[in-house]
């Protein structure tokens, strides 16, 4: 049985504990360059939760006849047990309007498919973010969304910071997730080597140089081992305003999880400017984590020094597009590309 208990030390712990050790000293760091902490406020925020599917409906968002879907009562349950906010629910992203965000301060997304959100209301929303008047947390298939207007897809993954592109890790997959930053107040509650089962995405148009990448996943544990890196948690400031992603919560228990629901209701306080955390790009640390995911999946010895730069790194993560899933099962190119990956490692 999968348990979630932390996962057995691999042949390239060394690699996982500098990682660990470079997150811990950043979050440190940025912490104590904080010109001040956030303001007191004993208002509670003001959530507006969208569960709107315009393409697959996931059965976190699914409403029971006469009721409310899991996810909803799970942000409820939130709301009160906190005590840290407000939520109302919607499930029709015509009622975010620019009068609607005046009275909130959190907008959370749980969508999937091209919301009919037209240009207009899009730039409302985020000026609203970039002014710091709110805050935005993206749950799961939020990545799987984009906006009913021409361009729309990519101006929304340009502001969450990626799309999805499939989900080779399906749901009640055993997985292991990876904490780059520890002491990170909006990833602490998972501990390094969490051993989990969900479903994962992985990204196209991600950029590690524009955010702050906190859970990725463990290429040394569970069935399924990719080399190459997948992000699960991500922060980043546009302008003076905030935004969280997580790739959990696919699934009802995940809702239920007391971690996960510990770290959406930190992620919620955090985008509502009600606690201070680093969220500068860390590329370094990602950087890292791309070769120990390449060398754990790969069964090799971490590598150090040069073979951990950044043009490596970039190298493993286009290994993503070169799958044999992705080219009609040819894995010619896949494969040359990853011989010359481990020669350079120093196999």
């Amino acid at each position: 049985m999968w348990s979630n208990q932390a996962a057995a030390a691999s042949p390239i712990s060394s690699g996982r504990r500098m990682i660990l050790f470079l997150g811990s000293l950043a979050v440190a760091l940025s912490l104590a360059g904080c010109a001040h902490a956030a303001a007191p406020d004993v208002r509670p925020l003001r959530v507006l939760y969208l569960s709107q599917s315009m393409g697959w409906v996931h059965d976190t968002v699914r409403r029971p006849p006469g009721g409310l879907a899991s996810s909803e009562l799970a942000l409820q349950a939130m709301a009160r047990d906190s005590g840290a906010f407000t939520v109302e629910l919607t499930r029709e992203a015509r009622t975010i309007t620019a009068d609607r965000l005046a009275d909130i301060d959190v907008l959370v997304f749980s969508t999937t498919g091209a919301l009919p959100i037209d240009r207009e209301t899009w730039g409302a929303i985020t000026s609203w973010v970039e002014s710091g008047r709110g805050g935005f947390v993206g749950i799961h298939s939020a990545a799987d969304t984009a906006l009913d207007f021409e361009g729309g897809e990519q101006a929304y993954t340009a502001f969450l910071g990626g799309r999805f592109d499939g989900h080779p890790w399906t749901q009640g997959t055993a997985i292991g997730l990876s904490n780059l930053e520890p002491s990170h107040p909006l990833a602490a509650m998972w501990p390094d080597g969490t051993a989990y089962a969900e479903e994962i995405y992985q990204y196209i148009g991600f950029d590690p140089g524009r955010v702050r990448v906190l859970q990725s996943l463990d290429m040394s544990a569970g069935p399924l081992r990719r080399p190459y890196p997948v992000p699960v948690t991500w922060v980043r400031e546009i302008g003076r305003g905030r935004l969280f992603y997580t790739n959990l919560g696919h699934t009802p228990s995940t809702w239920d999880d007391p971690r996960f629901r510990d770290q959406i209701i930190h992620a919620i306080r955090w985008t509502g400017g009600r606690i201070d955390a680093p969220a500068a790009p860390n590329p370094e640390a990602q950087d890292a984590a791309a070769v120990m995911a390449f060398a754990a999946a790969e069964g090799l010895e971490a590598p150090s020094g040069e073979a951990g730069s950044s043009t490596a790194a970039d190298d493993i993560r286009a290994l993503q597009t070169l799958h044999p899933d992705k080219h009609g099962g040819d894995a010619s190119a896949w494969d040359a590309a990853r011989a010359r990956i481990r020669s350079r490692l120093g196999e």
